[in-house]
């Protein structure tokens, strides 16, 4: 049975935690799972994204085939929370009844959440009825509508934002935001104040007041530096240059959006409601994003043609790259909030 309703996902803290978290236990990694566009090629498997953080997988877009190469990539379904899909064209979505099925192979799997827009719920209900496969999990179902906001959802490490884009159907743009962390934690400042080494020391981390053995109240901002601005995502394809993309990619540490053509195709492009490479770095230098990656790629461009489409983009944006199949992105901490 599949139980469509909003369920807030926790994980308890460890109360004994008392040193600074350190950060290559953090990292965050963004794996292409595809890159094409329209229909997967032998070469190119359909544009498709995770995002690895913390044990946990936020995978955006499921095209056709995408259990293919996430088993390649070997990241296992345990950790796959979420699946956030743009819109409701086969190369973006009909890769969601083999996640599902694969993710009900394993025993006591946690609960999938997907998102997505107006008829996500009844594509997901038909086709685990019409395939008739199990599932031994919750699927939490949030659709998009005018009421929505600009929030889709938020666990205990970051929150996804999601905004229509300009497309031939209603399509979403996803920007996946991790929460901001307290600031860096001086051992040296918490044992002058009397703060003995211990859960006193991972009380204050976590913003809370406490006192030391001598009766003295010690806060927070008095062992912690500034706060520190999480890693902000943008995932846009199927789209013109847009108001809407411009606000998900603003400042982002790294945009993974479409650049389907050549700029020779443009009229192509415009028609079908899709972005050239050189319309997608234009979007990236000037929503100020650290690095851009171009995905969604035509089939109509072999591997081979990829340095042309990557040379047009360069010409508008120096730190733009053509992405293909199971790259990997590790994605670094800004040193405060304000640093982008």
């Amino acid at each position: 049975m599949i139980l469509y309703r909003w369920k807030k996902f926790h994980q308890k803290a460890d109360s004994d935690f008392h040193l600074s978290i350190d950060e290559k236990d953090c990292k965050l990694e963004c794996i292409l799972i595809g890159t094409g566009g329209m229909m997967p090629m032998p070469y190119r498997m359909l544009s498709s994204m995770a995002i690895r953080l913390n044990g946990k997988l936020y995978l955006f877009d499921a095209g056709e085939g995408t259990q293919i190469n996430w088993k390649k990539a070997r990241l296992g379904v345990r950790g796959l929370n979420l699946i956030a899909v743009t819109h409701l064209h086969a190369d973006h979505c009909l890769g969601i009844p083999g996640m599902m099925m694969l993710k009900a192979q394993m025993e006591d799997p946690a609960p999938l959440v997907i998102l997505g827009p107006p008829g996500t719920r009844e594509f997901v209900t038909r086709s685990q009825k019409m395939l008739d496969f199990r599932l031994n999990f919750a699927v939490n179902v949030i659709e998009w509508s005018p009421e929505s906001g600009g929030s889709a959802f938020r666990d205990e490490q970051a929150e996804i934002l999601w905004q229509p884009v300009k497309h031939t159907r209603l399509c979403l743009g996803y920007r996946f935001e991790e929460l901001d962390r307290p600031g860096k934690f001086s051992p040296e400042r918490a044992q002058a104040l009397g703060v003995p080494r211990g859960p006193l020391w991972g009380r204050l981390q976590k913003g809370e007041i406490v006192k030391t053995p001598s009766n003295r109240t010690v806060e927070p901002c008095e062992v912690l530096g500034p706060a520190r601005k999480g890693r902000h995502i943008a995932f846009v394809v199927d789209t013109r240059p847009d108001p809407g993309v411009y606000a998900l990619c603003k400042k982002a540490d790294l945009a993974f959006l479409e650049g389907m053509f050549l700029s020779e195709h443009a009229e192509h492009a415009d028609q079908k409601g899709h972005m050239t490479a050189v319309e997608a770095a234009v979007v990236a230098r000037q929503s100020g994003v650290a690095r851009a990656v171009l995905i969604h790629i035509s089939p109509r461009y072999e591997n081979n043609e990829l340095k042309e489409l990557e040379s047009e983009a360069r010409k508008e944006f120096q730190h733009v790259k053509i992405g293909r199949d199971l790259d990997t992105f590790t994605v670094n901490f800004p040193e405060k909030i304000g640093d982008r």
